[in-house]
């Protein structure tokens, strides 16, 4: 069992960056493969980034490439989204997320979620 609680996030401009975390409880954080979602309104929740247990995978969807970066610190049980080039349809409820398998890439293989945090991005 794992619990995820998301901070970060709120109004950026366009252009402008921003970082989320999510922190974990438990001690075997290392030991789950961790991503990001979003949802906007009215839309789906998708896969934004993922990152394997060791951080040395990583995947990112079409609309981030280059401009979203994952990563995570396995010492202080956390997930990172570094934000940049924000524009305004990044605007979403942004969610971590923590799988069993070594890396997920589908919201079908994401066994705990956090609450979710709000980025909101102004044009």
């Amino acid at each position: 069992q794992v619990q995820l609680v998301e901070s970060g996030g709120g109004l950026v401009q366009a252009g402008g960056s921003t970082r989320l975390s999510c922190a974990a409880s438990g001690r075997t954080f290392s030991s789950y493969g961790m991503g990001w979602f979003r949802q906007a309104p009215g839309r789906e929740r998708d896969v934004v980034a993922a990152i394997s247990w060791s951080g040395g995978s990583t995947y990112y969807a079409d609309s981030v490439k280059g401009r979203f970066t994952i990563s995570r610190d396995n010492a202080k049980n956390t997930v990172f989204l570094q934000m940049s080039s924000l524009k305004p349809e990044d605007t979403a409820v942004y969610y971590c997320a923590a799988t069993v398998r070594p890396m997920g890439t589908r919201r079908i293989e994401y066994n705990y979620w956090g609450q979710g945090t709000q980025v909101t991005v102004s044009s």
